[in-house]
């Protein structure tokens, strides 16, 4: 199977995004589309956050990262039905899908800023070895309104294209940085949690998904109000790259049985097998099902 395959067989068409969308994410790196939830999927979407979270409480996202002055829940398809419907928003896999080429699930992590955290610096989730060589599209799926005092996302619109900087640990051994230009040096703010020239601060209601290139520079900012800002980050990457949660390490009989074979390859969910068609033996350390 194929990416434009899976899409067809699961009736999404690059015709779900207009031209307008398609250029405004070539260009300034992001596009918002309203309306991707209904009510009742945000109420059921929000019920499974606070009860997953209450179980997990300061461990929650500890599959991938435990974030001081943030609510995390990681590794969510394994543990809830509640967040399939959001594999399934057909302008989320279009513009992967635009933007990669062949792509794979990256990661799906449920993040709620608390009040009086959430400022970081600007920076890139991912890096790039030159302009066009894109990593991952995240795609930050709201299931309360994103205002200016619940610690809305700030953008500088177009950055993708330029220099990358401040890339998380995570990523330095992916990449090794080039020198950087006259131009590209005389981007870098000597404080990058200051206000940057031509910087957007995200407003979107609940029920929204604002699509971004990961290469794009962005950041948290404080969260002042005490109003929630539950969402998810789906992120999609190109199929030769590493996920952030290997899927399989964590894989339940539920999860794979529930998902047909297009959303199997594009989770790369299905188990590898050896030269005789029979599963391999999963390593030591595995820690989800198959065997």
């Amino acid at each position: 199977m194929y990416t434009k395959q899976a899409l067809h067989n699961l009736g999404i068409s690059m015709d779900c995004l207009s031209a307008t969308q398609k250029k405004q994410l070539d260009d300034e790196g992001y596009f918002i589309v309203e309306n991707v939830l209904s009510a009742t999927e945000i109420g059921a979407m929000r019920d499974a956050f606070e009860q997953i979270h209450a179980a997990e409480a300061e461990e929650g996202g500890h599959e991938v990262h435990v974030e001081p002055g943030a609510r995390r829940v990681s590794n969510i398809f394994n543990k809830t039905t509640a967040f399939d419907r959001c594999l399934a928003i057909p302008e989320v896999l279009a513009a992967s899908a635009h933007t990669l080429g062949e792509i794979k699930l990256h990661g799906a992590n449920l993040r709620d800023p608390v009040k009086g955290y959430g400022q970081q610096d600007l920076h890139v989730d991912v890096p790039k070895k030159f302009d066009g060589d894109w990593w991952v599209v995240n795609s930050m799926i709201m299931f309360d309104d994103m205002t200016l005092e619940n610690g809305p996302t700030r953008i500088v619109p177009g950055s993708h294209h330029w220099a990358p900087i401040n890339v998380p640990v995570v990523n330095i051994g992916d990449w090794e940085p080039e020198p950087l230009s006259p131009e590209d040096a005389a981007r870098v703010p000597e404080d990058l949690g200051a206000p940057y020239p031509g910087e957007l601060l995200v407003e979107a209601p609940a029920g929204s998904a604002i699509i971004c290139n990961s290469s794009m520079w962005h950041s948290g900012t404080l969260k002042t109000g005490d109003a929630p800002r539950r969402m998810l980050h789906l992120t999609y990457t190109r199929r030769d790259l590493p996920q952030q949660l290997l899927q399989l390490d964590y894989l339940t009989p539920e999860l794979y049985n529930r998902m047909g074979p297009e959303q199997r390859f594009l989770m790369e969910i299905e188990p590898p097998k050896s030269g005789d068609g029979i599963l391999r033996q999963p390593k030591k350390d595995h820690k989800g099902w198959w065997n």
